[in-house]
């Protein structure tokens, strides 16, 4: 494939994805690291000196048969990506919205008091009553975007790759140490 092909190519895939975000509230493809409290090494030493650590082999995963989209070629400069807030959400409510097969909709504390509603079409991967409580990351300053005559106020993050020509997904859910409304960097 030329340049022009690949251009191309990963412009419909960014108009597949941001046709995700628009239709059913998901985004595809963000990962962000572990991130820790700054407390946590204490909590650590205290959990240890009370009791004996059990320590279970970490799981194997196979990823010989995953395959990911290929990175962006096309360059964000740091002034567009920063205007962007990332922040940790805690799922309060979750329901599947009425008439519609992929839409949850969440009900989110994001740490201003005042709960926000994000719509995201996941349905197909996860049941609305194992993500309440959770701690997932969201973007908060996007517009409004009506679905289903409701409004959703912001887009959960998610990773999605292909795993023997089926599409998986997976929301970024971090520890649940860090407060409601804590901002990325």
């Amino acid at each position: 494939m030329d340049k022009y092909g690949l251009a191309i190519y990963n412009e419909n895939r960014v108009k597949k994805r941001l046709s995700t975000y628009l239709d059913c509230g998901g985004l595809a493809s963000v990962i962000f690291p572990t991130m820790k409290s700054l407390d946590a090494d204490k909590k650590a030493s205290k959990t240890s000196e009370a009791a004996p650590a059990v320590k279970a082999e970490p799981e194997k995963i196979d990823f010989s048969k995953v395959k990911i989209e290929p990175l962006f070629e096309e360059a964000v400069d740091f002034d567009t990506f920063s205007k962007s807030d990332f922040r940790a959400v805690k799922v309060k409510e979750c329901v599947a919205v009425p008439k519609s097969k992929k839409l949850l909709q969440f009900t989110l504390d994001d740490g201003t008091g005042t709960d926000r509603t994000i719509l995201s079409g996941i349905h197909s991967f996860y049941e609305p009553e194992e993500l309440v409580g959770k701690t997932l990351i969201a973007i908060t300053n996007l517009p409004p975007r009506a679905m289903m005559g409701i409004d959703s106020c912001g887009m959960l993050l998610s990773a999605i790759h292909e795993e023997e020509g089926e599409e998986k997904l997976h929301l970024l859910m971090v520890d649940d140490h860090i407060p409601a409304g804590a901002k990325l960097y």
